[in-house]
């Protein structure tokens, strides 16, 4: 399960063997979220979320449309098309 990014002690993890479209699971502690990316250009989207509350899922998403492109180049290095 290859961790490409971290935010604020969460791991934001894309699956090599996932399924299209593009997205990213993020994972903590608490919970686990799961955002369509809509590459290449976003916003990402909620897609279903696990114990995190809705301040924390807006952090994440904004933090997660600030990396957008950092996130679309690691799918596409994964699994080619969006």
């Amino acid at each position: 399960m290859p961790t490409v990014l971290r935010i604020d002690g969460l791991r934001v993890v894309i699956y090599p063997n996932d399924h299209r479209p593009a997205h990213a699971h993020v994972i903590g502690q608490k919970g686990e979220a799961v955002f369509i990316l809509h590459c290449p250009d976003g916003p990402p989207e909620l897609r279903e979320s696990y114990r995190f509350s809705r301040p924390e899922v807006g952090r994440i998403r904004s933090a997660l449309a600030m990396e957008l492109a950092t996130l679309c180049d690691e799918w596409r290095k994964i699994h080619g098309h969006y």
